[in-house]
């Protein structure tokens, strides 16, 4: 059954000295696609810069702000509509001929159509000391590898919210062992890649309420490709496929192709940006 989603996401950005002139871009609005319909956008600040509608690199829409008054602290306050179709994550042809599969990933032609989602960037880049975590194990089906992976990410990070912030590099992360749903995403993603599977970084939103980790905040998962099934969602972080619970709004290589807030900022001093994200739902007859 649909659900209808109401999604509201805030940002508080407080300066230390005054702010003359400023220009930020949010990632935040989510994508319209065969499961994700109607959706409804209301976007304001505290102060009422001009904004407009925009689309970036990878063709998802991105919400401009230019400020031209002086400021110390502006709260930006977007609100989404939308209904979502139900998923089942499983409901996909299965590969039918593991060996036709591998065939196809090793091919020239498929490392070069899929180069960008399949290169190490530096949010993905393992140590040479430490780039045998996880290796597939070509027995099996691509799709039960990856599988494998979402589990062993799983039990390989814990998960803690203060451990990290957006800064924290992949081999940091391997020596904590500590992080959140970026971090793990960027180890799924990492995983592989090294395995030679295409995967990409996914920014969205998570339906609160269901005892989720990462479902207070943005949320991340990763899109692995396979071969005749296309790209499959995989959310690490809790140990589950991408389905119905996950409101996508962009993908990219990492984090930093889908960063909620980026800016340029004419000021001095320090800064600071508070996030905040609620989600809910009911159904629709």
């Amino acid at each position: 059954m649909p659900l209808e989603y109401f999604i509201t996401y805030k940002a508080q950005n407080t300066y230390e000295e005054s702010v003359h002139e400023a220009y930020w871009q949010f990632l935040v609005i989510p994508e319209e696609n065969e499961s994700q319909q109607f959706i409804g956008i209301d976007f304001d600040s505290s102060i009422g810069p001009k904004f407009e509608f925009s689309i970036n690199g990878y063709g998802f829409k991105t919400i401009r702000v230019h400020m031209k008054q002086k400021f110390e602290q502006i709260t930006f306050e977007a609100r989404f509509r939308l209904i979502k179709k139900e998923i089942n994550p499983f409901d996909f042809t299965p590969e039918a001929d593991k060996s036709k599969s591998i065939e196809k990933i090793q091919g020239l032609n498929f490392r070069v159509d899929y180069e960008a989602f399949l290169k190490t960037t530096p949010y993905t880049h393992i140590p040479y000391t430490k780039n045998i975590l996880f290796e597939f194990d070509w027995g099996n089906s691509i799709f039960d590898n990856l599988m494998a992976l979402n589990s062993y990410t799983y039990r390989y990070i814990q998960f803690n919210t203060t451990a990290t912030d957006v800064h924290t590099t992949l081999d940091e992360v391997l020596d904590i062992r500590q992080g959140v749903c970026q971090d793990f995403t960027h180890l799924f993603c990492a995983l592989a890649r090294t395995n030679g599977i295409p995967a990409r970084y996914v920014s969205g939103y998570l339906h609160q309420g269901n005892g989720y980790f990462g479902d207070s905040q943005m949320h991340a998962w990763a899109e692995a490709y396979i071969p005749y099934a296309g790209w499959i969602g995989f959310d690490p972080t809790n140990d589950i496929l991408a389905a119905t619970d996950h409101i996508k709004v962009a993908h990219g290589k990492d984090y930093s192709d889908c960063s909620p807030l980026k800016g340029v900022v004419y000021t001095s001093g320090k800064n600071q940006t508070v996030h905040s994200v609620q989600v809910n739902s009911q159904d629709q007859q």
